[in-house]
């Protein structure tokens, strides 16, 4: 479908298309994934991914590399603009983001909250103690009309609202792989697999 997930792919690709084309040099390795299987349950192709270079969520056994992530976006809720960040919890990161953001209030894009969104690939990365964040974005026809409907056509894509999704996400994507320290952690969770809320 074009909003579900187009859109994300889209927007992902754009911000390496954005990072290149600015000749930007991050410190880190940017890396972009376009899942499949995310309407399966336990979200087939982001946990096969996780669980083959991060860990395990249900004994909780946890992987070399997943010490070396600092951070992973998810944009996922259609062609709306990014409006902010749901932080899932994470209260460290909330001055970082605020910080992050503030360039880009004038596009609306300022807002971070504290509660989580669910439903979508971020919560693999999560249930293994990585940091994951989920843009915040206008809803648009999102869940009224396109969501896994025969309407989720590219007649519903928004080229203005996917230009500002991606230039912010560039942003962040390449100072949260600029900064020195890593994104801050939150406790491992229990041991357990994903459950879509």
């Amino acid at each position: 479908g074009a909003t579900d997930n187009g859109a994300g792919s889209s927007v992902a690709i754009e911000v390496l298309r954005i990072l290149t084309a600015t000749g930007a040099r991050p410190r880190r390795t940017v890396r972009v994934a376009l899942w499949d299987g995310e309407e399966q349950e336990d979200y087939f192709g982001s946990m096969g991914y996780v669980k083959k270079h991060y860990g395990d969520p249900e004994p909780m056994t946890l992987k070399p590399e997943h010490a070396t992530l600092s951070a992973y976006f998810n944009y996922d809720q259609g062609s709306g603009k990014v409006r902010g960040v749901h932080l899932q919890g994470n209260a460290a990161a909330k001055p970082i983001f605020e910080q992050l953001l503030a360039p880009w209030a004038d596009l609306g894009a300022a807002n971070v909250t504290m509660e989580g969104h669910g439903q979508t690939d971020h919560l693999s990365f999560l249930s293994v103690g990585l940091p994951a964040f989920d843009m915040l974005q206008d809803p648009l026809d999102y869940e009224s009309r396109t969501h896994h409907t025969s309407l989720d056509a590219p007649a519903w894509l928004i080229e203005a609202d996917l230009k500002q999704a991606s230039t912010v996400l560039a942003s962040l994507v390449l100072h949260v792989a600029n900064r020195d320290a890593m994104m801050p952690r939150m406790e491992l969770p229990p041991k357990r697999g994903v459950a879509k809320p």
